[in-house]
C-alpha cells in the first residue's frame, strides 16, 4: 500500500505532518508512505518505506481555489491527487487548502463511476463518545434529491467498513422529524431513502439532537451541512472557552476545577475531532482525506489510519458496486 501525505498543508505542518509518519511507519512497515513537498530535507533519515516527491509550488490558504488548482499544476495538493488517479499511491491525505483539495479532487483525480456529486464527510464529535458521519458539508453547496440518496449509500459503506459501525442507521438533517417536514429538496429526499433497501434509514433528524447520536450517518445538502458545521466548531470552542474562564476565576474556582479535571479531560477527549482523523471526500476514483486546518501529529496518524482502512477494506470498489445496482 502507498500513502501519500501533503507536507505543507495545515497550521503546525510541516513539523506535525514529519511526525505522524514516526508513528505511522512503525505502525504498518509494510505500507510505503509519500511525502510530498518542496524541500528534500523535510525528509527524516532512517526511514526504510518513506519516499519523498518534490514538488515547486504551494496553494496557500488564501489563495482562489478553482485559479490556484489551475495555475499551480506543479503544487502539493495537485500532485498529491493526480498521483492516485495514475495509481501512483493509493489515498492522498492533505490538511491544505479545502476549497482547493476538492477542486484537484474533482479536476485531477476524477468522479467514481455512477456518483453524481462526491461528497466531503467528516466525523463530528457527540456526547456519547463515538461520532457521527455527516456528509455533504461543503463539497456541493446545492444538490438535488438523488444526490443525498447516493450521500446515504456512500456515508453506509464508509461508516460500516472504516469506522466500524454495524448495519449504519441513516438521517436525514431537517427543521422536524415529521416526513412532511422541510423544504421540496428534503421531502423528496425523505422519499428516495425510505425507499432505498440498501441503506438502514431511521428519518429526519433535528440539529439540536446531533449531539446526542440519534444515527450514524447523518446526509445533508452541502449548503445546511457546512453551516452545522461551523456552528458546532463555533459552540464547542466558546464553551471550553467560558471553561476556562470560570475554573479560573476564584481560589474556591480553582479547587473545584481540581476535583473535576478527570471527567473534565475525559469530556474533552470525546469532544476532540483529533480522535477521528479527517474528512473523505466521497464520490472519488480514489481516497482523498481532508485534514483538519488545526491538525496536530495525533490528528495527521488518525487520518493516516483512516486511509489505510479506507484502501483496506476496499470502499471505493464496494461503493461503485452499490451504486451500479
Amino acid at each position: 500500500m502507498r500513502i501519500a501525505i501533503d507536507a505543507h498543508g495545515g497550521d503546525h505542518a510541516p513539523t506535525a505532518v514529519v511526525n505522524s509518519l514516526r508513528l505511522a511507519a512503525s505502525q504498518w512497515p509494510d505500507t510505503t508512505f509519500i511525502l510530498i513537498g518542496r524541500d528534500e530535507k523535510l525528509l527524516p533519515e532512517a526511514f526504510g518505506n518513506l519516499q519523498f516527491v518534490q514538488v515547486s509550488e504551494q496553494i496557500e490558504p488564501d489563495d482562489e481555489p478553482v485559479k490556484a488548482v489551475r495555475r499551480k499544476k506543479d503544487s502539493s495538493i495537485v500532485v498529491g491527487c493526480q498521483m492516485v488517479k495514475n495509481r501512483e499511491a493509493d489515498a492522498f491525505i492533505s490538511g491544505g487548502n479545502t476549497g482547493a483539495l476538492m477542486a484537484a479532487g474533482l479536476f485531477h483525480t476524477g468522479r467514481m463511476r455512477g456518483v453524481d456529486r462526491p461528497a466531503l464527510a467528516p466525523v463530528f464529535p457527540t456526547l456519547t463518545g463515538k461520532g457521527i458521519l455527516v456528509l455533504d458539508v461543503g463539497a456541493n453547496p446545492e444538490a438535488r434529491p438523488e444526490h443525498l440518496r447516493q450521500y446515504a449509500q456512500m456515508g453506509s459503506i464508509y461508516a460500516n467498513k472504516v469506522l466500524g459501525f454495524k448495519e449504519p442507521k441513516i438521517g436525514l438533517l431537517n427543521i422536524g422529524t415529521e416526513a412532511c417536514k422541510g423544504t421540496e429538496l428534503t421531502k423528496e429526499a425523505f422519499s428516495l431513502l425510505e425507499q432505498e433497501r440498501s441503506i438502514s434509514f431511521i428519518g429526519n433528524v433535528e440539529a439540536r439532537d446531533i449531539l446526542y447520536r440519534p444515527c450514524d450517518v447523518l446526509v445533508c445538502d452541502g449548503f445546511s451541512g457546512n453551516i452545522l458545521l461551523k456552528n458546532m466548531e463555533g459552540v464547542a470552542k466558546a464553551i471550553f472557552e467560558r471553561f476556562k474562564q470560570e475554573l479560573t476565576a476564584s481560589l474556591l474556582n480553582k479547587l473545584a476545577a481540581a476535583i473535576l479535571k478527570p471527567g473534565l479531560k475525559r469530556f474533552a477527549r470525546d469532544m476532540d475531532y483529533k480522535e477521528h482523523g479527517g474528512a473523505p471526500l466521497l464520490g472519488l476514483s480514489g481516497p482523498v482525506i481532508k485534514a483538519h486546518g488545526s491538525s496536530d501529529e495525533k490528528a495527521f496518524y488518525n487520518a493516516i489510519r483512516q486511509a489505510h482502512l479506507f484502501v483496506e477494506n476496499g470502499v471505493i470498489q464496494r461503493i461503485e458496486e452499490e451504486l451500479s445496482h
